[in-house]
């Protein structure tokens, strides 16, 4: 389980560049004020899934703020921002001394701009906190920008769960910190 939440919110204060606009991504905590937005970015990017994707899982991937909350006692959540609208999700449970990234989301519109970049840096510093050896991911194999997002970052490909999650394929991402 997670060390709880702080109060400490930005002061991850993660910055990545935004690509096309200019606008800087910043990174902070996220909050229970956070969880209906949280939720619409989930639904948002959930809504636009790839084909394939059974819809089981896509309702267990786009939460009710109730349960977001109760996701949030046992997992510490960063957002990001640009020009104060949260655009990306990032979760962190460190377990046997290893982090897990968990329920990743970046709005659509703006994916290759440095969002996921900058959630994943907020994460990696706080792992290293948090003294953890390594950070871990999984992804469908049909979510084709984050299985290219973390070998981008330095993470390695260590394997692959078949038929994992209802079916489908699941690809695990490693990297030391």
């Amino acid at each position: 389980m997670a060390p709880a939440q702080g109060s400490d919110r930005g002061s991850e204060g993660s910055a990545a560049p935004s690509g096309k606009t200019g606008s800087p991504v910043t990174v902070d905590r996220v909050t229970h004020q956070d969880v209906p937005a949280i939720c619409t970015l989930y639904k948002k990017v959930w809504d636009s899934s790839p084909a394939g994707v059974p819809s089981e899982l896509v309702k267990a991937w786009q939460p009710t703020p109730l349960e977001f909350t109760s996701w949030m006692s046992a997992v510490t959540y960063f957002a990001a921002r640009r020009e104060g609208r949260l655009v990306g999700i990032l979760g962190c449970e460190v377990q046997h001394g290893s982090c897990h990234l968990a329920h990743f989301a970046v709005d659509p519109e703006l994916r290759r701009q440095g969002v996921g970049t900058a959630l994943v840096a907020a994460a990696l510093d706080w792992a290293k906190k948090s003294n953890a050896t390594s950070v871990w991911a999984d992804a469908l194999v049909g979510l084709v920008p984050a299985n290219a997002l973390f070998p981008h970052l330095g993470f390695a490909q260590v394997g692959v769960l078949h038929h994992h999650e209802f079916g489908q394929d699941v690809r695990l991402f490693e990297r030391l910190v």
